[in-house]
């Protein structure tokens, strides 16, 4: 497998020689794609932070993005690490918008931020109204997408596409590399009801110009007496169904969450956080038979051998 690293300084595209691995890692929500690797310093090659950097892997470009942070080893070596777009995501605004659907919010936003935008999927769903003060870019994109996705059942992935911020329905993210014991080494499969999982919602907004309180709940009384009371409160703002999100809300997170490692699985350079990947794989208490979604994916490309290790989820995850 062909593996080419070019750094952009200036005028200047230099293209070194990498040691060890190259790994590049996406995650579904909240963090940018990142690139690491390791080079040799010399002084024939001059980079530096904000220089761009291509990843190309068998002959297609999987990466671009720009030097963040570079580190030195007593030997010479220098490690560098690289971010995409969805890095600059991360400066913190304020912004009140009206009736915008999550890809007119994240034109608004790369608009402010010169940032680069490509294919953008229409939701269907229009915001009524946000006003979102002293976040950071990406919790008002992802809090749009939350919304979206509470409101039409639809999943929607941003991710940077090789330079491009991009949004996409998961249901059009399925790939046809199929998970089972042949291509996965090692897998570890978790189930916990410590984090995100909630057997009673209660959502209020409080009344302007008055001391009220509008009170929405909802709970599951099998699952309490088997759990506890696992609680999940929150605002909800004006305008917005507080009975028909709170019972969204548990029908969501109203089981245990269960989650797939998979490690050293054979490596395909389309797999990326937010895709779908069909799984066949017998776990202690399920049988795996379905499309799973990748929240993260690490990808390692060392002396032409590729593989990656995945983080996957899905309703059929279940027992």
């Amino acid at each position: 497998m062909e593996v080419h690293l070019y750094i952009e300084n200036g005028r200047t595209v230099y293209e070194p020689v990498v040691q060890g691995t190259v790994t590049w890692e996406t995650q579904r929500k909240g963090q940018p794609g990142k690139c690491s690797f390791t080079l040799l310093a010399d002084r024939i090659l001059k980079i530096e932070e904000g220089n761009a950097v291509r990843l190309d892997v068998g002959g297609s470009s999987v990466f671009f993005g720009f030097i963040f942070e570079r580190s030195w080893n007593r030997e010479g070596q220098m490690k560098v690490t690289a971010y995409d777009q969805l890095r600059y995501l991360k400066n913190s605004d304020s912004y009140n918008y009206v009736d915008k659907t999550a890809g007119e919010v994240i034109q608004m936003i790369a608009a402010d931020f010169n940032l680069q935008v490509g294919t953008l999927e229409d939701t269907g769903f229009k915001i009524e109204s946000r006003n979102e003060k002293d976040k950071t870019l990406l919790d008002i994109i992802l809090t749009a997408l939350d919304y979206t996705m509470i409101h039409t059942g639809k999943l929607f992935v941003l991710y940077d596409n090789v330079g491009k911020l991009t949004l996409k329905n998961a249901e059009n993210m399925k790939l046809s590399l199929m998970i089972d014991s042949a291509a996965a080494q090692d897998y570890d499969y978790k189930v916990s009801i410590d984090s995100n999982t909630y057997n009673q919602i209660k959502l209020y907004r409080d009344s302007e110009g008055s001391k009220s309180r509008e009170l929405y709940m909802t709970k599951h009384t099998e699952n309490i007496n088997r759990w506890g009371v696992l609680q999940m409160s929150e605002t909800i703002d004006k305008g917005v169904d507080g009975q028909v999100v709170a019972e969204r809300y548990l029908t969501l997170y109203n089981r245990p969450a269960r989650s797939l490692q998979v490690k050293g699985a054979f490596g395909d350079i389309r797999v990326r956080a937010g895709c779908l990947l069909p799984v066949f794989l017998d776990l202690k208490d399920v049988e795996v038979r379905n499309y799973l979604l990748i929240e993260s994916v690490t990808h390692k490309i060392e002396e032409g051998i590729h593989t990656m290790d995945l983080t996957l989820r899905g309703a059929d995850i279940s027992g």
